[in-house]
């Protein structure tokens, strides 16, 4: 394979990249709708449309904010800091911003119920088109690997076999996905707490995918990335320590006599 990888339409060649990232959003978005009409919503239309341009702005504030502090020395030279944040983002930025700016939207429009459940899937969805689209750009992107000797490292444009991190999180993804639907199969879960597992899940993933990523370590030993990702998991520590506040009760399992 070939990096970065583009699609060739006519004479125009445009980065997959390019093409996946909106279509992540897109698709995502869809996805939430169908589930919205699918499933019901317990928040009214107008409440669940501020909570939704309350995850927007948090988001690109969050990822733009993260992503331009996570290399301070690149920072210390930008030109222009505007420019520098505005093109540098980081999924868990966004992710963590769109938590506080739902949460802070929630305050002022005083909504009790919690909002995150519908997102969970298509933020999933979305995250695995979206990293597709990363993986494609090899090298060219830093969402690559550190070099290793295990079998399946892969050549992403630089002649040497790194960690495929971004199929790493695509796998991550899929089987947490898996994961959450098999455990709603058997648990009924708090109001919410599909969002917190993804979030805790997520987060943890991140902290500890950052040692096998090319990154800027902070004198602590950590990078910006995964401080975020502490952050994250220190927000839900009541629901780490004690995961039972996630959880209503077991499903009833119902015995065929026939059988």
């Amino acid at each position: 394979m070939h990096f970065p990888v583009e699609i060739t339409i006519g004479s125009t060649k445009i980065l997959l990249h390019s093409i996946m990232e909106p279509l992540g959003f897109f698709i995502g978005f869809r996805y939430f709708m169908f589930l919205r009409k699918k499933q019901g919503d317990v928040i009214a239309s107008e409440n669940r449309t501020w909570i939704l341009i309350g995850a927007i702005f948090g988001a690109l504030l969050g990822s733009r904010l993260i992503g331009g502090f996570e290399n301070p020395q690149q920072l210390s030279i930008a030109d222009n800091l505007w420019f520098y944040f505005y093109q540098n983002k980081t999924v868990l930025g966004g992710f963590l911003g769109g938590l506080f700016g739902v949460e802070l939207v929630k305050k002022i429009i005083k909504e009790k119920h919690a909002s995150g459940d519908l997102f969970t899937f298509p933020m999933i969805l979305a995250l695995i088109i979206g990293r597709i689209g990363c993986f494609s750009m090899g090298v060219y992107e830093e969402t690559y690997g550190l070099p290793t000797s295990l079998p399946w490292g892969m050549q992403l444009g630089d002649s040497q076999l790194r960690h495929p991190v971004c199929l790493y999180e695509i796998i991550f993804l899929m089987l947490l996905w898996l994961m959450l639907v098999q455990t709603e199969r058997k648990y009924i879960l708090q109001n919410g707490a599909r969002f917190k597992i993804f979030m805790m899940a997520y987060c943890l993933f991140r902290l500890l995918l950052d040692f096998i990523k090319p990154h800027y370590t902070l004198s602590i030993g950590l990078s910006v990335i995964q401080l975020t990702a502490f952050t994250g998991l220190a927000y839900y520590y009541r629901y780490i320590i004690n995961p039972k506040k996630l959880f209503v009760s077991r499903k009833a399992i119902i015995l065929n006599p026939a059988a």
